[in-house]
């Protein structure tokens, strides 16, 4: 009996041996409801432009993208998240950004016109559309305005909503901005267009392979957005800026990156219970897709694992370029 009592009783593997009891104490899947693809889009007709840094990766002209939306729709893809390559057109007070013949607007109107069904995010910041690459309007000593750029930011929020984007998705960290989104979108009776905001974004240098993506990297140099984007070492201030946002009338909060920062993601969650989504940025999705090409990690199992990670620290929707390879490999279960 003193054998016995020594004896572990309580054995966890039981739960483990075999697969069909693994998949009955699951405790979080990913499933194609939760993704969101974010996709490059530039001016003309039949342009695929890969990307370097983001293997598997283009800039598509509108033509294509449709082609693009017709699968994802296919596979159950829940949203498309428009950026765009400006190539023409960039100045120094965005005004391309609020232009309703722009790229963005056209996208849009030719999603919604082929596949109403489909969710349709679109971008709100400036950085695609200044010749500095910065997120706003600066002054003569290179500092953003906050006041001044929420005012073109309306303006943008309103061309793209005004074109049918279901939601309006500001990533630029101004403060107020989304107050004033909100008011503004209210007052033109466009009531059920929601606000996913880049609530806690941070000034991380995960987001390389994007910049070269949208043609803002150059533009932007050596400088930095340190005076808006949030320091990498702070957590509390992440609740602060969602809190606000909230407040100011955000339907969804977003935290990015997604990997680094999971521990926000949790506390975000915990703390709010509110709709929340994680970005799954250019240089995570970079890293796994170079380590997979050296032969360094099993691309598809460290992929899922990922996802996996997103959904158990709180995330309700996942924008990741991976959205597609996701659906591929849960299909093959």
């Amino acid at each position: 009996m003193k054998q016995l009592a020594s004896y572990p009783f309580s054995r966890p593997r039981r739960n483990r041996q075999a697969p069909y009891i693994r998949n009955l104490t699951q405790e979080n899947w990913v499933t194609a409801n939760d993704l969101v693809y974010p996709v490059f889009i530039l001016e003309g007709e039949r342009r695929e432009e890969p990307i370097l840094s983001m293997p598997g990766q283009s800039r598509l002209s509108i033509d294509m993208l449709l082609r693009l939306v017709e699968k994802a729709q296919m596979l159950g893809l829940q949203g498309i998240a428009l950026f765009p390559v400006i190539e023409a057109g960039k100045d120094n007070l965005a005004s391309e950004s609020y232009n309703s013949d722009g790229l963005v607007p056209r996208a849009i109107r030719a999603i919604k016109a082929q596949f109403p069904k489909i969710g349709v995010f679109s971008d709100v910041a400036l950085d695609p559309y200044t010749l500095h690459g910065q997120d706003g309007i600066m002054d003569e000593q290179g500092y953003v305005l906050n006041d001044v750029t929420n005012e073109v930011l309306v303006k943008q929020a309103l061309c793209h909503a005004l074109a049918g984007a279901d939601f309006v998705c500001p990533s630029d960290m101004m403060d107020g901005r989304i107050g004033l989104i909100r008011a503004a979108l209210e007052q033109n009776n466009l009531h059920n267009v929601g606000i996913m905001a880049y609530s806690a974004k941070y000034a991380s240098k995960f987001y390389g392979p994007f910049r070269d993506a949208i043609g803002s990297s150059a533009n932007l140099g050596n400088a930095d957005k340190f005076s808006y984007q949030m320091h990498p070492a702070n957590g509390n201030e992440a609740l602060r800026e969602v809190a606000l946002d909230i407040a100011e009338g955000a339907d969804i909060v977003m935290v990015k990156p997604g990997l680094p920062y999971l521990d926000i993601l949790y506390r975000v969650k915990q703390e709010f219970k509110m709709p929340t989504a994680v970005y799954h940025v250019s240089g995570e999705y970079a890293m796994l897709k170079a380590a997979a090409q050296n032969d360094w990690l099993d691309y598809e199992a460290t992929l899922l694992e990922t996802m996996l990670s997103f959904k158990r620290a709180g995330a309700d929707i996942i924008w990741t370029y991976a959205a597609f390879d996701v659906i591929n490999i849960l299909r093959k279960y």
